[in-house]
């Protein structure tokens, strides 16, 4: 059974007709099925997919990405991947059923896969913790992307998770230190790390496994330090202003292009990607090998240096700093005050000294 959103209810309408008219045992007996028929209202329903989806306000992006039906990680590693062989255990505390990772062939070459994993139903839901990792699942991240480092095998990276685990044995546990760690380790690695985003990119979570040489979207995800609720309960105290705050937030694939927090889209499917699987998979495989094929001639430094400078390179032409050409220079302009201060504190010692030299000269002075 189709699951739909609540802005989808003359599609829904329409595609419970074109089901009734493809089925010739429908309630009322045996019928003829109408071509014609049939054929209008896909079309319908065809029009009527593309007027919705090409308007979508940043509220409703986040509902598609949130959608039950879209492909989980799991389904991208299954048919993206060969020879996929799964790995467990952080060799600290135990195992994190909400990511999925292993090494694996793609293209015949052998890379590493992680992917945040939501479940495909309830019972799978609960199993997977509803995507939202525990800092077992981070160290073991850490652990199997250094070990991909040691042999200078790629790593493509799945995101898709509300954020992190806030539960009280992951906080005892160290979850802030695990996220930390996490993308220190992303940082320091140099082999070429690819995240997607194929759902809901939320908050440290997500940022602990997308600090990548190239961070792509698909063109229906989101990526925010908060959910929409989250921020406007926060700055409204009303939870119900969640156009507003996802509007303000800029977390739409084309917005964070454009403030070039990401590398690309991934295009989707006319009414998202669980409409269309085949295309989505097909697509997402053309952009991991042309993503690839850039660091092809690259060595393991200038992978390091790649990721770096463009992490360094991310609001800089828009705020202080009036050109991003040497993203190494990472300090304003100093004016003469801070100047000053610099060298008073560098030279604080010989400052006191003097202070203390002077006071002396004047008590002799009015002694004498």
């Amino acid at each position: 059974m189709k699951n739909y959103l609540n802005f989808e209810k003359d599609i829904r309408d329409l595609e419970i007709e074109l089901d009734k008219l493809k089925d010739p045992y429908n309630q009322e007996g045996l019928s003829e099925i109408d071509n014609n028929k049939i054929s209008k209202i896909q079309s319908e329903i065809d029009i009527k997919l593309n007027d919705v989806y090409s308007n979508l306000d940043s509220f409703q992006k986040v509902q598609v990405a949130r959608h039950e039906d879209r492909p989980k990680s799991k389904y991208y590693i299954e048919n993206l991947f060969e020879e996929f062989i799964p790995l467990s255990g952080d060799r600290f505390y135990g195992e994190d059923k909400s990511v999925v990772t292993g090494f694996a062939k793609f293209n015949g070459n052998s890379v590493l896969v992680i992917g945040q994993e939501k479940g495909e139903d309830l019972n799978a839901r609960i199993y997977r913790n509803f995507g939202m990792m525990r800092p077992e699942g981070y160290r073991k991240t850490i652990r199997l992307m250094k070990l991909a480092d040691k042999f200078n095998i790629p790593i493509i990276l799945f995101i898709d998770t509300p954020g992190a685990y806030p539960g009280v044995g992951a906080e005892e546990r160290g979850q802030a230190e695990a996220i930390a760690k996490s993308i220190e380790c992303c940082m320091e690695i140099k082999v070429p790390t690819i995240s997607i985003i194929i759902g809901e990119g939320g908050s440290g979570g997500a940022i602990a496994l997308a600090s990548s040489n190239k961070v792509l979207m698909f063109e229906n995800a989101i990526y925010s330090v908060i959910s929409p609720e989250g921020c406007a309960t926060i700055l409204w105290r009303d939870p119900t202003k969640t156009l507003e705050a996802a509007q303000a937030m800029k977390l739409t694939a084309k917005d964070l292009l454009n403030l070039k927090v990401i590398d690309g889209i991934i295009p989707e499917p006319i009414g998202g990607a669980q409409r269309d699987k085949d295309l989505i998979l097909e697509n997402t495989r053309k952009s991991i090998e042309n993503n690839l094929n850039e660091f092809n001639t690259m060595s393991r430094d200038e992978i390091l240096s790649h990721r770096k400078n463009k992490f360094l390179s991310i609001g800089r032409t828009q705020g202080f700093m009036q050109k991003s050409s040497d993203i190494n220079n990472l300090s304003i302009k100093p004016n003469f005050n801070s100047i000053i201060k610099a060298k008073i504190f560098k030279n604080k010692n010989l400052v006191i000294l003097a202070v203390v030299v002077l006071l002396f000269l004047f008590g002799i002075y009015y002694i004498l």
